[in-house]
């Protein structure tokens, strides 16, 4: 027989799971698109959670003793979902600074567009990246694996159990920081390698041919000459997006570790 109880234990422990899965929902890619309207946030958050509710048993909630104890059960279910979600979405950051770096080399780093899903300035090559990043986001189904990886932290992030280890969520930024460098300039050496050749041929024509003006001249070659290899580097954006990837799930598993 199915039992249809609800007491108001189950009502907290529904509420928690709702705080962390929304909060997670609000931060992570693809579902935190600004595009994305608000009530399918709201009505895939309920889901999510009402899934969680029906699968997690024994329905605990934590101790408390008052109103303000209940509250920090909150704000720690809160927190949780933010950091998780927050370590796939600082990946993002990479296509911008690599789009910087290509837009400063080819001369269309004045070249400032407003970006709707972030609601940001970002550069023209960036922007690119970052649109194609998403394309091959949903083309791999990645946004599943956030929620099954969201999903999965409930066995070692329980419901109340959070504990903040700060050593290892320090040693997880620094290694985001180091991968956030290497992985920008692996995208744009192309660009830059390029640039830096014709840089080189422009220096030696200068002293060739004085009386040619290479400042007016090699502005309209380094466009030419960038968003040729851009257009012919388009085929190497699946490799791109493969080490953004798995920089998302690496740092997903590093938060999710240094919550306890």
């Amino acid at each position: 027989m199915i039992d249809y109880s609800f007491s108001y234990q189950d009502l907290e422990f529904f509420l928690l799971l709702l705080v962390r899965v929304s909060c997670f929902v609000f931060i992570v890619p693809f579902f935190s698109t600004t595009n994305t309207p608000a009530r399918i946030k709201v009505g895939l958050s309920f889901f999510i959670a009402l899934v969680l509710y029906t699968v997690m048993t024994p329905h605990t909630v934590p101790e408390y003793s008052t109103v303000l104890g209940y509250a920090i059960l909150v704000l720690k279910e809160g927190i949780t979902g933010l950091l998780i979600g927050f370590g796939a979405s600082i990946c993002n950051s990479i296509v911008l600074l690599a789009g910087k770096i290509a837009d400063m080399e080819i001369g269309l780093s004045m070249v400032q567009m407003f970006d709707p899903l972030t609601k940001e300035q970002s550069g023209f090559t960036g922007t690119i990246y970052q649109y194609a990043v998403l394309l091959m986001m949903m083309v791999t189904n990645l946004h599943h694996y956030f929620i099954r990886a969201f999903v999965d932290a409930y066995q070692w992030v329980p419901v109340g159990g959070v504990q903040i280890n700060t050593d290892k969520l320090m040693t997880a930024m620094l290694q985001f920081l180091t991968d956030y460098i290497l992985i920008a300039f692996r995208i744009c050496i192309p660009i830059f390698a390029a640039i830096l050749i014709l840089n080189c041929m422009l220096g030696i024509l200068a002293k060739v041919a004085p009386q040619v003006n290479m400042f007016s001249v090699g502005i309209q070659i380094k466009i030419l000459v960038g968003l040729t290899i851009l257009f012919l580097t388009i085929g190497m954006l699946p490799n791109i997006s493969d080490h953004i990837f798995e920089e998302m799930k690496t740092m997903m598993t590093a938060m999710t570790y240094s919550l306890h």
